[in-house]
């Protein structure tokens, strides 16, 4: 029970932290671009000080940043519509204010968006036929002019308070020389996949504030530092064993050069004591960045050596080396101690295994991927896309997709491979997810009815060959005639259980004979006339329950498009919303 309890918290935090980092990651290339223009261009302190390009900076930083920050918080929350509102609502944080207010923005945003899509809610029902449009259009204009002087008056006041005490304790931190003795809790948060949570979440909004007012920020490293990764990697190549010591040189270009941090993760999970390593070397790092006055005018994502040295600023070039210099030489002696005082077996893929049935032991459970991948080759059939999830959606996942993918090509299996971040999976058949094992919990949740696969490490997996395998021995056994019941066409009446529904429903904006609005209209007046008195309702396609209880009525194009988002729902396909014989064969049926 206490296991089960520490696992929920730890998802919790991760979708928190996710939910923060959402925010920012999809905005990471515009703070590069304005860091870059700070860096160069910025007068006086640039490298090649222009007046006019200058001009850029300060509304690049006040207005575009947070608006954007502000837009994906509201789009999370409710697509397209709450990122319209996101923006109008964060508007009402910046407005009055020269301090850039990035945690205003991720306030707003998502707060903006859950307000419209609780009025949406509460009023959709109620809009009379014909009306849809101005319902949508006045709803959210109204309900953002409220939420933006609401922001105005009393986020934007907080939020500058805040602000400015926040900026006020990092000073003094520094002042101290205390701020290294925050890797104390950023290393270890790291290695439990919330390194994204933490760089992109909290140490981005605040380093971009400090970089504003002094010009740099030694906060843009803290937790980007490959020095720690690299150092453990670099005590694996001549102190591990078996599988861990020949995979490490590799993982260990792939972290420092390519800023994927992931990738040593599962090193550190494997003997938990190095994690006294990685916070020695995060705090080693600190402490040089700090006494060396090293900074970086924008955030280095990824966190690579190559992206540090491009967003460094200008006078900080040293400080910034020997910080990720001393961070990699104080780990790997702190890993060296630990790895050749170790006993134990250190194969890294035996190691991954072990704990993957560990943890699925403590939950009184197997997990799916093990009853997927190895009881039975069938389980594959209805299989028609992989897709690899990690906390960002950017660099292991796509590192490992792209082996995945490889290995499919010379399989000759054409199946698509793609890749994505854990809060951005959708619940559609024929889904495999692959994904970390720390992350396992938040890809079930997401997407219940898929297949799941977790392992321990993206680029060096025994899973994948036995994923091939399985697919492999489908194409062996395709030539048997399958065991299949006759069924009806997909989308014919007799397939629906009418006993079941509770609710007709047209799918709005359908582009195809007849609009879904008027459609809608039409049945619910036959309906009424009939004595029958199942709701019927026009939505948009993403704000289905995936139940039977809901009767789809749609034309063939449109059911392509709910085909790969719901598995349960019951479907009737006709070519004509507004006249097809089907649609009074259908209210016959109904109880």
């Amino acid at each position: 029970m206490a296991q089960a309890k520490k696992s929920s918290v730890k998802v919790k935090v991760q979708k928190f932290g996710t939910a923060l980092s959402g925010m920012i990651m999809p905005n990471i290339g515009a703070i590069i671009a304005w860091g870059l223009t700070a860096a160069i261009f910025m007068t006086p302190n640039g490298w090649f000080p222009n007046a006019q390009i200058n001009k850029l900076v300060q509304p690049m930083l006040i207005y575009l940043l947070p608006l954007l920050i502000g837009y994906t918080g509201g789009r999370m929350v409710d697509d397209e519509r709450g990122a319209v509102i996101g923006a109008i609502g964060t508007l009402g944080v910046i407005v009055g204010t020269t301090q850039p207010m990035f945690l205003g923005a991720m306030i707003m945003g998502p707060l903006s968006g859950w307000c419209l899509k609780k009025l949406d809610n509460l009023c959709r029902d109620k809009i009379k036929s014909g009306f849809e449009m101005i319902y949508n259009n006045f709803s959210l204009g109204i309900l953002g002019m409220i939420l933006a002087i609401f922001a105005y008056f009393i986020i934007n006041p907080i939020m500058m308070w805040g602000s400015h005490w926040a900026s006020v304790g990092v000073d003094a931190i520094i002042r101290v020389h205390l701020l290294p003795l925050a890797n104390i809790i950023i290393e270890p948060a790291k290695v439990l996949f919330l390194n994204n949570a933490i760089g992109n979440g909290i140490l981005v909004p605040l380093g971009i504030q400090q970089a504003s007012e002094v010009g740099k920020s030694v906060l843009f490293l803290m937790e980007s530092n490959p020095g720690p990764g690299l150092g453990i990697l670099l005590a694996f190549m001549f102190f591990g064993k078996g599988n861990s010591k020949s995979s490490a040189p590799g993982a260990a270009i792939i972290e420092f050069f390519g800023g994927v941090h992931e990738i040593y993760f599962p090193y550190v999970l494997m003997k938990p004591s190095l994690i006294i390593a990685a916070i020695c070397g995060g705090v080693t790092g600190t402490a040089l960045f700090t006494a060396l006055n090293g900074g970086l005018k924008a955030a280095a994502s990824p966190g690579s050596i190559l992206a540090i040295l491009l967003v460094s600023a200008k006078g900080s070039y040293f400080g910034n080396i020997i910080g990720v210099i001393g961070a990699a030489i104080v780990s790997f002696i702190v890993a060296a101690i630990i790895l050749k005082n170790d006993k134990g077996d250190g194969d890294l893929a035996a190691k991954q295994k072990e704990m993957q049935s560990m943890k699925a032991e403590s939950k009184g459970q197997q997990m799916p991927s093990e009853q997927s991948a190895h009881e039975s080759v069938q389980s594959y059939a209805d299989i028609n896309k992989v897709i690899f999830a990690c906390d960002a959606g950017m660099g292991s996942s796509a590192m490992g997709a792209s082996l995945l993918r490889d290995k499919f090509k010379k399989a000759g299996i054409k199946i698509p491979v793609t890749n994505t971040a854990v809060r951005n999976l959708k619940d559609e058949p024929g889904l495999l997810v692959v994904t970390q094992e720390e992350l396992a919990d938040r890809a079930l949740q997401k997407t219940p009815n898929a297949m799941h696969v977790a392992v321990g490490n993206f680029l060096s997996s025994p899973k994948y060959d036995a994923i091939v395998a399985n697919f492999k021995a489908l194409t062996q056994v395709s030539d048997k005639p399958k065991q299949t019941k006759k069924e009806k066409p997909a989308g014919s009446i007799d397939n629906v259980d009418f006993s079941k529904v509770k609710e007709i429903d047209f799918i709005r904006h359908d582009q195809h004979i007849g609009s879904s609005t008027m459609a809608r209209s039409l049945f619910e007046a036959a309906m009424k006339k009939a004595g029958k008195d199942i709701p019927v309702k026009a939505i948009r396609i993403n704000e289905l329950d995936d139940d039977p209880s809901h009767l789809v009525i749609v034309t063939p194009a449109a059911k392509k498009n709910l085909a790969v988002r719901y598995s349960d729902i019951q479907i009737v396909v006709v070519n004509d919303l507004l006249k097809d014989k089907k649609l009074q064969e259908i209210i016959e049926k109904l109880n």
